[in-house]
């Protein structure tokens, strides 16, 4: 099968197409001919060499897939060659085929597109453990406020269609007023241009002076204090990505007169057995959604599985908006 080599060279070479085995699904595997592969940040990563994959995983990049199942391995029920599913990957997905546990698939509902499926499996997982887990989430809750930052992104404009749809009150932000608009047309109530104006003023007006219960945040160091100052009180800050850096000041004393939380998680190097139960979070809580056609996969561009290294340089380009999917 071809899969998306990262070489020791630099540049747009350091991705290539190569050779290799098809795999082989062992128990509670199931193999699946791809579809597409979702790009993220976190493969931009990995090939930089910030990020590498966890142990037993692949070393090729692609954390998430849509396709059709090839194969099962002993111990998985319910799947049957030729099933549509999306899937949750520790790594791989750049691939004509990819293993994976069983658990961690979604059937792709009907009227939903098999390749722009594609789109839908981190994002959801991200949003689902950072903001919905009763565990380990932000505890978001109907008729609160979320701010949202990044909504043109793959993780921001499902977090946003997902929240409407939900019953929250979303503020965003998004660069420039074509971006603001469309991510208006996914459900938020207040787009905040963050070229033009400020978040922190925008989320007071909206909320009249109260602040948001929620942040979801990808930027890190750079909007700490400030999204500390988004906060209601009693609010909670879920950062979820350090495209602005990882070393940040915070007011402690305004994070305990507010006494707000400030919550970190990742979700690639989390075990199986959890990728497991935020899967099927996902399947219960945000999965009817999609099959409802109230959140939908927002997609940008479809580029052949050989051009891997246009599409990082799309994605690291911020100039997208959605998801860039990589077809075999």
């Amino acid at each position: 099968m071809k899969f998306v080599k990262i070489t020791d060279r630099d540049g747009p070479d350091r991705l290539v197409l190569a050779e290799r085995d098809a795999p082989e699904p062992e128990t509670g595997e199931i193999l699946l001919d791809v579809a597409a592969a979702g790009v993220n940040n976190a493969d931009l990563l990995q090939v930089a060499g910030r990020y590498p994959a966890p142990p037993g995983a692949p070393d090729w990049p692609g954390l998430e897939v849509s396709g059709t199942v090839a194969a099962v391995g002993p111990g998985v029920d319910g799947v049957v060659a030729g099933d549509r599913v999306a899937a949750l990957l520790a790594g791989g997905g750049y691939a004509e085929q990819v293993v994976v546990p069983a658990a961690q698939v979604l059937p792709v509902p009907a009227g939903v597109d098999l390749v722009d499926a594609a789109a839908l499996p981190e994002a959801a997982a991200t949003v689902w453990s950072t903001l919905w887990s009763p565990e380990l989430g932000a505890g978001l809750r109907p008729g609160q406020w979320l701010l949202v930052h990044g909504g043109s992104g793959g993780v921001g404009s499902f977090a946003v269609q997902a929240a409407h749809a939900a019953g929250v009150r979303v503020v965003t932000t998004a660069g420039g007023p074509e971006r603001a608009a469309r991510c208006r047309g996914l459900g938020a109530d207040v787009v905040v241009d963050h070229r033009t104006e400020d978040f922190v003023e925008a989320v007071r007006a909206a909320t009249d002076g109260r602040g948001v219960d929620v942040v979801l945040d990808v930027v890190g160091a750079a909007y700490l204090g400030r999204n500390l100052d988004a906060l209601a009180t009693g609010g909670r800050l879920a950062v979820i990505g350090l495209q602005g850096g990882r070393r940040g000041e915070l007011d402690l004393g305004l994070l305990l007169a507010k006494r707000a939380r400030v919550l970190g998680t990742t979700l690639r190097s989390r075990p199986a057995e959890e990728k497991a139960a935020v899967v099927a979070g996902v399947a219960r809580d945000l999965w009817p959604l999609v099959a409802a056609g109230t959140v939908r996969p927002v997609v940008a561009q479809r580029l052949p599985l050989g051009e891997a290294a246009r599409a990082h340089d799309l994605l690291r380009s911020g100039a997208v908006f959605g998801k860039v999917l990589l077809l075999p």
